[in-house]
C-alpha cells in the first residue's frame, strides 16, 4: 500500500504538543510561544506535512485562488510575450503560498461581465488582478459589487477601493521620441493600441506631446495591438504621400511585423526606417536588425501584482504601487534620419 502522507495528528504527537496548538502554530495565530512555534515547524518540515487546500478551504471559507480575466482576442494573447512573462510572475508568487492561478479569456461586454460573476458566485476565486483598465471601467464597480479582492493593472480614472500596480507608460514613449530626434527624424508616427484602453492612450498621448516637444510632424494609427493590424498600419503609412521616416510601436509584435513590412517592400531598417518597440520583448533582441523598444519587466510586474493581491485577500489597505520606470533601450532598428543624394535630409 502507498504510504499515506503525515497529518496535522502526526506532528502533534511528534512533537508532544496539542492538534490546536499545531493548527495555530502552522497558521501563524496568536497563543503559542516562539521556540514552541519554531519546533512545530521543524517537525512538520522532518515530516514532509504539507497543508491540505480543501481542509484549508473549508476552515477559512476561502478558495485559495486568484482570478485573471483577459478581455482580448485569444489570438492577441498568444501572441502578445507581455502576457506570458507576465502569468511566469504571477505563478511565481502564487505558487509559493499554495494559490492557484484560474485564468479566463472573454469576449469585452457582457460575456466578460458573466465570468467575473460566476467566479465570485461560485466562489472559485478570493480575488482578481483586472488588466487593460478602461475609460469609466464597469468592470471595477463589478467586481466591487461582487465583494471580491483586486488589484488593477494601472491607475483608473475614477476612485476606487482597490490596489493598484503601475508603470509610467509615457515615459518610455518620451524616450522613443527623444532618441528619434536626437537622431535627426523630423516625420514620424506611432502604431498604437486601441484609444479606449488607457495604457495605449497614455502612449499616444505621451507621443503626440513628445513630437510637439521636439518640433516633429507627427501621425498616429489606432490598432487592436495584433500584429496583423500593426502590419497594416504599416503598409498604410508607407504608402501615403509624406511617409515617415521613425515609427514607434506601441509593443514588440506590432513592430516586428512592422519590420517584416518595410524589408519586403526593399526598405534598409534603419537606413530608410527606424524602428521602435514597446516591452522589450526576449524575440525583439534575435531579429534582424535588433529591435530598439522599451523595456519594462512584465514579469516582476506578475510578482508585485500577486503579492498587492494577496495583501488585498489579507485585508491589507489599499495601496498604489509605482515600479521603476521603463527605460529605452537603444539597438540597431535605429538610426539617423535618411539623406537623399544631395547630402539633404529626406524627411526635412
Amino acid at each position: 500500500m502507498p504510504q499515506q502522507p503525515p497529518t496535522i495528528t502526526d506532528v502533534a504527537r511528534e512533537a508532544g504538543v496539542s492538534k490546536g496548538l499545531v493548527s495555530f502554530a502552522l497558521n501563524d495565530r496568536p497563543g503559542v510561544s516562539a521556540e514552541t512555534r519554531a519546533r512545530i515547524l521543524e517537525v512538520a518540515r522532518e515530516l514532509g506535512w504539507t497543508p491540505s487546500l480543501r481542509a484549508r478551504s473549508l476552515s477559512t471559507g476561502r478558495s485559495f485562488a486568484c482570478g485573471l480575466v483577459l478581455g482580448r482576442s485569444p489570438d492577441v494573447i498568444a501572441a502578445d510575450p507581455f502576457f506570458h512573462s507576465f502569468i511566469a510572475g504571477l505563478e511565481d508568487e502564487f505558487s509559493m503560498s499554495g494559490q492557484v492561478l484560474v485564468l479566463a479569456v472573454a469576449t469585452p461586454g457582457r460575456q466578460e461581465s458573466e465570468t467575473y460573476r460566476g467566479l465570485a458566485v461560485d466562489k472559485r476565486v478570493d480575488g482578481v488582478i483586472v488588466t487593460d483598465l478602461r475609460a469609466h471601467d464597469p468592470r471595477l464597480e463589478l467586481v466591487d459589487r461582487l465583494g471580491l479582492a483586486a488589484v488593477t493593472l494601472g491607475v483608473p480614472d475614477a476612485e476606487t477601493p482597490f490596489s493598484s500596480v503601475s508603470v509610467d507608460d509615457g515615459a518610455g514613449i518620451h524616450a522613443a521620441v527623444r532618441h528619434l530626434s536626437d537622431l535627426g527624424h523630423r516625420r514620424i508616427a506611432h502604431i498604437a493600441g486601441p484609444d479606449g484602453m488607457l495604457h495605449a492612450r497614455t502612449r499616444r498621448q505621451a507621443f503626440e506631446s513628445a513630437a510637439a516637444e521636439f518640433g516633429l510632424v507627427a501621425a498616429s494609427v489606432e490598432t487592436d495591438f495584433s500584429a496583423a493590424e500593426g502590419a497594416a498600419a504599416t503598409g498604410a503609412l508607407l504608402d501615403g504621400d509624406a511617409p515617415p521616416t521613425a515609427i514607434v510601436y506601441s509593443n514588440d509584435h506590432m513592430a516586428i511585423a512592422g519590420l517584416g513590412v518595410a524589408r519586403r517592400r526593399g526598405l534598409s531598417v534603419p537606413g530608410d526606417l527606424s524602428i521602435t518597440g514597446y516591452d522589450d520583448t526576449e524575440i525583439g533582441r534575435y531579429v534582424n536588425p535588433a529591435l530598439t523598444s522599451v523595456a519594462t519587466d512584465a514579469r516582476e510586474w506578475g510578482r508585485v501584482a500577486a503579492r498587492t493581491l494577496l495583501g488585498a485577500i489579507e485585508g491589507h489597505d489599499a495601496v498604489n504601487v509605482r515600479l521603476n520606470e521603463p527605460t529605452l533601450t537603444v539597438r540597431e532598428s535605429t538610426g539617423p534620419a535618411p539623406t537623399d543624394t544631395r547630402g539633404d535630409r529626406r524627411d526635412r
